[in-house]
């Protein structure tokens, strides 16, 4: 049920990111001949008054379709209503009103979530859920549960400010003794913590760290809607952060960039832990998708954007065989990335590990 709950939630992103480009063509009255979720073959379809609705084989997204390509379309290539013919600004309230529709549908997750169990609210320091045995934390009187204030006279601030200060102090000071200021319950302790070095030369004190979170309650609407708001900017500050680090260290982080397989286990543990918790996760990945729906590339509603841009800046499009390779080279690119992240997750997964291990026994 976890595992089905997840892959709802991104069904609903997916619907939801695809009906803002459908709603904003339809409200300005611009024809929409296909709504799909999903690539590749037509599994099911109903044919409306003007659109056919679909669902295709590949779960890798979804599109809305206009008659401008169709060589079928009885509609008049000069008709004013084609996507094409419309003033550029039209053109692009269709083609960012997806984006635009996964944040907003972000901020109202999150107004569910306040609403009803809390949202997660971040708090100076960092908890210590776990200490290692015989370890420098524990001989330093280091227990389970205890909330680093401050590191060396520093305080310490959210996360994941936090984290990055705490483990470069930790690391940088083998066996030279630091300060620490610890909260346990209502008690404030001041312990002093010596790293031992590990073969690189590096400190460590044996110890796992988490962010200090506690959870809010709106006792009102607007509490609700202020709690939401904090928030929402914390995750597109950090989302943006995250999209910026894999980027400029690539190398580094490639490992990190997660399909939709991955995605799923984790929305299936944390429906696992507390279904309500989905409100945030789909807020989450909401923003990711809009995040990654903007950027500039093949395929992406950014990189429609740019060809917008160009032809702006030209007083006329590119030639439509131009776009057209651009645009399918993209999305072959696209599909291609997807397949492999499905593939590699799909390996990792813990219950296909297990099984690869049964076999090998």
């Amino acid at each position: 049920m976890s595992v089905l709950a997840a892959i709802a939630v991104l069904a609903v992103l997916i619907f939801v990111h695809e009906l803002g480009h459908f709603a904003a063509a339809r409200l300005q009255g611009i024809y929409a001949n296909k709504f799909s979720m999903g690539f590749g073959p037509v599994l099911l379809k109903y044919q409306g008054s003007q659109t056919e609705y679909a669902i295709r084989a590949i779960p890798l997204g979804g599109f809305v379709g206009f008659p401008d390509d169709d060589p079928d379309s009885e509609i008049p290539l000069d008709d004013p209503n084609l996507m094409r013919n419309r003033p550029i600004l039209d053109r692009a309230i269709v083609i960012s009103a997806g984006v635009i529709a996964n944040l907003i549908f972000a901020y109202f997750l999150l107004v569910g979530q306040v609403s009803t169990v809390g949202v997660q609210d971040l708090q100076p320091g960092l908890v210590i859920p776990k200490v290692n045995p015989s370890s420098a934390a524990m001989s330093a009187g280091i227990q389970a549960g205890d909330i680093v204030l401050s590191i060396d006279n520093q305080p310490l601030d959210a996360y994941p400010e936090a984290t990055s200060l705490f483990i470069d102090k930790i690391q940088n000071s083998p066996n030279i003794p630091l300060p620490l200021v610890l909260k346990r319950g209502e008690k404030t302790l001041d312990v002093t913590i010596t790293a031992i070095a590990n073969a690189e030369g590096k400190g460590k004190i044996g110890v796992a760290l988490s962010p200090n979170v506690s959870v809010k309650h709106a006792q009102s609407i607007g509490e609700a809607l202020s709690y939401s708001a904090d928030a929402y900017e914390r995750i597109i500050v950090l989302t943006v952060q995250g999209f910026w680090q894999l980027i400029s260290h690539f190398s580094e982080n490639a490992q990190q960039v997660a399909g939709p397989i991955k995605i799923v286990e984790y929305g299936a543990n944390i429906a696992r832990n507390d279904i309500s918790n989905l409100f945030q996760f789909g807020a989450l990945i909401s923003i990711n998708l809009a995040v990654i729906n903007i950027l500039p590339l093949p395929a992406l509603d950014g990189g429609q954007l740019v060809f917008l841009l160009i032809e702006g800046i030209l007083g006329k499009p590119l030639p439509n065989k131009i776009q057209e390779n651009f645009m399918q080279t993209g999305l072959v690119l696209l599909l291609g990335l997807g397949i492999f992240l499905i593939v590699r997750d799909t390996v990792n997964l813990t219950f296909f590990q297990e099984l690869l291990h049964q076999e090998l026994r």
